[in-house]
C-alpha cells in the first residue's frame, strides 16, 4: 500500500517537474520546432526547384540544338548564352563548348567573359576545370598578347595536371611561330623532363626542338 502511494507521489511530482519545465521552456520549444520545419520545408523546396531547374537547362539546349539544325544560329545563341548565365556546372559548360564548335560568337573579348564567369561562377573537378583553362588558353592563344597568355597558363603549370604537357606544347608551338626560338626551346624542354608522359607529346617535342636546331 505505501508502496503504491509512493509511486503515485512519484508520478504526480515527475508530471509536475515536466509541466514546469514546459512552462517555463514553451517558446524556446516551440521556437525550436518552427525552425526544424522551416529548415525541413526550405531543404525540399531547394531540391524540388534544383531539379526543375535542370530539366528546364536540359530542355534549353536540346532546344538550341534544334535551332542549329534548322539553321537558326541567333535564337541558338541567345539559349545558349543564358544557360551559361545560370550558372550550372555541367549545361553552362556544354553551352560554352557548343558555341565554340559552332562559332556562334566571334567577339572575341565576349568569348573571353564567357570563360572566365564560367570558372568564376561554377565549381568543378580538378581536371575538368584544368580542361577549361586549356580550352581558353588554346582560343587566347589566336589574338592574346604574349603576357596574357602566360598569365592564363600559370595554374596548369603550378599544378600536376595532365593538361599540363599539352599547354606547355602549346606555348612552344606559339613561340616558335613567333620566331622567338629561345622562349620556344625553354617549353618544349620542360615537356622532355616530365615523367610518365605519353609517348606521342615527347615525340613531338623533339621535332619541334630538331627543327629549331636546324632552322
Amino acid at each position: 500500500m505505501d508502496e503504491n502511494i509512493f509511486k503515485a507521489q512519484y508520478d504526480i511530482t515527475k508530471k509536475s517537474r515536466f509541466k514546469k519545465f514546459y512552462e517555463s521552456n514553451k517558446i524556446l520549444i516551440f521556437s525550436i520546432i518552427s525552425v526544424l520545419i522551416i529548415f525541413i520545408a526550405s531543404f525540399i523546396f531547394y531540391t524540388e526547384s534544383k531539379e526543375k531547374k535542370k530539366i528546364f537547362l536540359a530542355d534549353s539546349y536540346i532546344d538550341a540544338k534544334i535551332y542549329l539544325q534548322n539553321k537558326e544560329k541567333n535564337k541558338a545563341k541567345d539559349i545558349l548564352k543564358s544557360i551559361i548565365n545560370s550558372n550550372d556546372s555541367t549545361y553552362s559548360l556544354l553551352s560554352l563548348f557548343l558555341i565554340l564548335d559552332e562559332n556562334l560568337i566571334s567577339d572575341q573579348e565576349e568569348l573571353s567573359r564567357l570563360f572566365d564567369q564560367i570558372l568564376k561562377s561554377n565549381e568543378f573537378e580538378k581536371e575538368i576545370k584544368n580542361l577549361i583553362i586549356f580550352k581558353k588558353l588554346l582560343f587566347q592563344s589566336n589574338f592574346a598578347s604574349e603576357q596574357e597568355l602566360l598569365d592564363s597558363i600559370k595554374p596548369l603549370l603550378s599544378s600536376d595536371t595532365l593538361w599540363k604537357p599539352h599547354a606547355l606544347l602549346l606555348m612552344g608551338d606559339y613561340f616558335l611561330f613567333k620566331k622567338e626560338y629561345l622562349k620556344a626551346t625553354e617549353f618544349y624542354t620542360q615537356i622532355l623532363s616530365l615523367k610518365s608522359l605519353n609517348k606521342e607529346l615527347y615525340e613531338q617535342a623533339r621535332v619541334q626542338l630538331r627543327f629549331i636546331t636546324n632552322d
